[in-house]
């Protein structure tokens, strides 16, 4: 059962962070080598179809042959290239949301198992909201900015306990290593639960 889990459930893993301002050398290159990491792993990575820190880790994964998902905020791919002028180029699918900057947060946390926050300004700080709040496996990557480097103090501030598991690292190697130890201990024994008591195929509408 549990080869069978790994086969049919690919992690995927949300890459949130900067998508403007100034973007250091430092941080523009452990977000390329993030997504490196996560395609060298096996795993799916899952971002909200923006530029900056996540569009290099789209970079970097593609680079290494990985698969990759975008969650637009466009109604359609007009939208996606004209207003709201975001990149298109290495994914694999593009999923429109329809639904805005702001509400596209929502399905791209949904969508993935492991969420990494880098750099970051008030958007990604929404996006950390809704995983704090919805008890997500996060990965903070610290040494690129933002407030991925005052993730600690945001926490402590929110005085919130939601069951959500952070895991604090500057080597994305490290930390996406540590993120699927927490997956194969938290969330694999649950999703082999489910498995075990649903057909593959899903069940016909009555």
């Amino acid at each position: 059962m549990e080869d069978q889990a790994r086969r049919l459930l690919k992690i995927t893993v949300g890459v949130m962070g900067s998508a403007g301002g100034r973007l250091s050398e430092g941080a523009v290159g452990m977000a390329t080598e993030m997504g490196r990491v996560i395609a060298a792993r096996g795993c799916v990575l899952v971002t909200g179809a923006c530029p900056g820190l996540p569009h290099y880790a789209v970079k970097g994964a593609k680079a290494a042959g990985g698969i990759v998902v975008g969650i637009s905020p466009a109604l359609n791919f007009e939208e996606h290239c004209i207003k709201y002028h975001s990149p298109y180029e290495g994914y694999d699918m593009l999923v429109y949301t329809g639904s805005g900057l702001m509400g596209r947060e929502i399905e791209n946390i949904r969508s993935c198992d492991l969420v990494v926050f880098m750099g970051g300004r008030s958007g990604t700080l929404g996006e950390f909201a809704i995983a704090y709040d919805e008890g997500k496996v996060i990965g903070i990557l610290q040494g690129t900015g933002g407030i991925a480097d005052r993730m600690e103090t945001i926490v402590k501030l929110v005085e919130k306990e939601t069951g959500a598991h952070i895991i604090y690292s500057r080597s994305p190697a490290d930390l996406l290593d540590r993120l699927i130890q927490v997956y194969n201990e938290k969330l694999l024994p649950y999703y082999k639960t489910i498995l075990a008591n649903s057909p593959p195929d899903g069940r016909l509408e009555e």
